[in-house]
């Protein structure tokens, strides 16, 4: 159960029975009104099996301005620079109530990997949340986001851990909190994985989160991924890949917050929000939707789960695709989300991932006309056909080594990229792109100052970027310093065009 109640903003390490601010009576007060006026009822945990997963305490692991606990679990056979996976529990849960029903612990033992549990008490939040919603707690540098961090910095320090494999999970308003740890720590956190959760920045106070958690918040992408982008100011490094996980039926947190999260980490990658590839996964057909980056390699998942409700999907048992209990509450007999998880995050050595085929070379247009373009490439050894991309939408799927999209409109701009497919349907790494035009109608060029365009209608304003309008490519800052080209064609569609606009 997800239960947001305002967070204690005076924290004391040294001495962490004592609390600040106001009565834990009081804060509980405030606590069930505002979830009994969304909807919430604020029941006790669910009994729960005795622990079956071995933690260790670790007691010191830096200054700790969150005034978290640390908990590991490491594998018997881990090996030196083991990646690591950190995981955040939900609200009125432990560190060991989400080790010993999550599964997590299983694929850590399986695959060598430490696995960090960091755990929010009462005196930071009177339901045991993380404060996804504080801006203390939120900011790099902050609260809880650099206890987490901490832990982290003391893993690889101490366990000898891999700095560039760590990844982070969590439930509810662990999961709001996975979101904030991507944000504000990008260059630490290779992927993520948000269980029922939130978008980063979706709130700033208790009422504010009611709001985020049902009915939900509707911001455009563009507005999402500026709030990502603020908390770490000036970062150009590769930004982690996200997997979203939803139930259908999540009456908590409402599963618009998984289109908000798409919509939100979709397009800090610059990508588009029409998944490229759709399949069904697990015993239940979970539906996934991928989006995929200019390599071919997933940026973004989203995973909706049918017919359950708020919680962490397992499937226990002891095949290879089970793991988890179901004698808690909010950990629902459905899909072993941390096996794909597990396998999302790069973790699972016996399984195969995309880039065993290699990515076509001398993709090529061969030729245009006024409504097609023929495009030819190399031929990968091993392919059993191929995949061709349009703007990064899946267009064809030809046998051979090249293919005619047609349908265009003519004086028309397209990029495409093509990745080799396996027996299995499995595809490789993506080619490099090539861009080609349409004969016919000559397209129209605007050079002109970022506040030009906008004051033109050809572009939109967000968060002080520019977009232009109908490809939405982000032009740079809003202001009359910035000089860029817009290519227009067809009518009202504009693509930046610096270095190809007659």
């Amino acid at each position: 159960m997800f239960h947001v109640s305002p967070s204690h903003s005076g924290r004391q390490a040294s001495t962490p029975t004592r609390r600040r601010g106001r009565p834990r009576r009081v804060l509980g007060r405030v606590a069930a009104a505002l979830a009994l006026a969304a909807g919430i009822a604020l029941l006790p945990p669910a009994p729960r099996a005795e622990a079956a997963v071995a933690l260790e305490r670790v007691t010191s692991f830096g200054a700790n301005p969150g005034n978290l606990n640390m908990y590991v679990h490491r594998p018997s056979s881990l090996p030196a620079n083991a990646p690591v996976v950190v995981a955040l529990h939900g609200c009125t849960q432990s560190a060991q109530i989400y080790a010993d029903n999550s599964g997590l612990a299983t694929f850590a033992d399986r695959h060598g990997f430490l696995l960090v549990l960091a755990e929010t008490t009462s005196l930071n939040n009177a339901n045991k949340c993380f404060n996804w919603f504080q801006a203390a707690d939120i900011g790099r540098g902050q609260g809880e986001a650099a206890s987490v961090r901490q832990m982290v910095a003391h893993a690889v320090s101490a366990y000898g851990a891999d700095a560039g494999r760590v990844n982070v999970t969590g439930l509810s308003a662990g999961g709001g909190m996975t979101a904030v740890m991507l944000a504000a720590y990008p260059d630490v956190f290779k992927a993520g994985a948000v269980m029922a959760g939130l978008p980063y920045d979706c709130a700033t106070d208790v009422l504010g989160a009611f709001t985020c958690m049902s009915p939900g918040v509707d911001r455009t992408p563009q507005d999402w991924a500026q709030r990502v982008r603020n908390t770490y100011p000036g970062y150009t490094g590769p930004w982690p890949k996200v997997s979203v996980w939803q139930g259908d039926n999540d009456p908590t947190v409402v599963p618009r917050n998984a289109d908000e999260l798409r919509d939100q980490w979709t397009q800090v990658h610059g990508l588009d929000q029409t998944p490229d590839r759709s399949s069904t996964v697990g015993p239940n057909n979970t539906r996934r939707d991928e989006y995929l980056a200019g390599d071919g390699t997933v940026a973004v998942e989203v995973n909706r789960v049918p017919a359950i409700g708020h919680g962490t999907p397992v499937d226990p048992g002891g095949g290879a695709e089970q793991c988890g209990a179901t004698g808690t509450a909010n950990f629902i007999d459905s899909i072993c989300s941390s096996y794909w998880v597990t396998r999302f995050f790069g973790l699972d050595t016996s399984a195969p991932g995309p880039g065993d085929l290699s990515a076509p070379t001398g993709l090529r247009s061969t030729g245009v006309t006024g409504s097609s373009i023929a495009l030819a490439w190399e031929p990968v050894p091993g392919a059993t056909g191929y995949a061709v991309y349009r703007g990064g939408t899946r267009v064809g799927a030809p046998a051979d080594p090249r293919y005619t999209d047609s349908g265009l409109a003519a004086g028309t701009t397209h990029t495409y990229s093509v990745a080799a497919r396996g027996a299995d349907g499995a595809e490789g790494a993506r080619s490099a792109q090539v861009t080609a035009d349409t004969t016919g109608a000559a397209a129209t060029c605007w050079t002109a100052s970022n506040y030009e365009h906008v004051r033109a209608a050809r572009a939109t304003t967000s968060g002080g970027y520019v977009y232009a309008k109908g490809s939405n490519q982000n032009m740079g800052l809003n202001n009359t310093f910035v000089i860029r080209t817009l290519k227009e064609s067809p009518t009202g569609y504009y693509v930046l065009a610096d270095a190809r606009c007659p």
